[in-house]
Order: structure tokens, then C-alpha cells, then sequence
């Protein structure tokens, strides 16, 4: 998924944190909610600007950030 198309950072807008395209929805909100077990249909309820493409748009993020974030152990060497 291009998450790109569906997550913006524009300076006017939140004070250029993410959101999703033509909202004022932060992606830190949306994310946070996940991690913390909200169903993501109650979320489109609580957000009606948003979609559940953004909801996989911004899943897909963390997943991205995280395999570019994190320090994976070297793999041990059989021999």
C-alpha cells in the first residue's frame, strides 16, 4: 500500500503533523487508538472523515517505520 497518498504533513495544517488527505485527523491519534484495542469500525464512527483505507494507510506507516526504526540482531551463523 502507498500510504503516501493518504497521509499528509503540511506546515498549516495541525503544525505539520500527519494527517489523512483532507482531514484534520492526526495519524498519531488514529495509531494510538489502535494500539490501545479500538476497533477500527468504532473509529470510523468516532472519525467520519476518514476511511478504513486511511485506517490501512496507516497501519501500513507503522509497519514501514518500523522495519526502517528498528536494529534487528545479526542473524547467528550456522556452521
Amino acid at each position: 500500500m502507498d500510504y503516501n497518498a493518504r497521509i499528509v504533513s503540511t506546515p498549516s495544517i495541525c503544525g505539520g503533523a500527519p494527517v489523512f488527505k483532507g482531514t484534520r485527523v492526526l495519524l498519531r491519534t488514529i495509531l494510538a487508538s489502535l494500539a490501545e484495542g479500538d476497533d477500527p469500525e468504532e473509529l470510523l464512527k468516532d472519525f467520519p472523515t476518514i476511511t478504513m483505507e486511511d485506517i490501512r494507510a496507516a497501519i501500513a506507516f507503522a509497519a514501514a517505520s518500523a522495519v526502517e526504526d528498528m536494529p534487528w540482531p545479526a542473524t547467528p551463523k550456522v556452521a
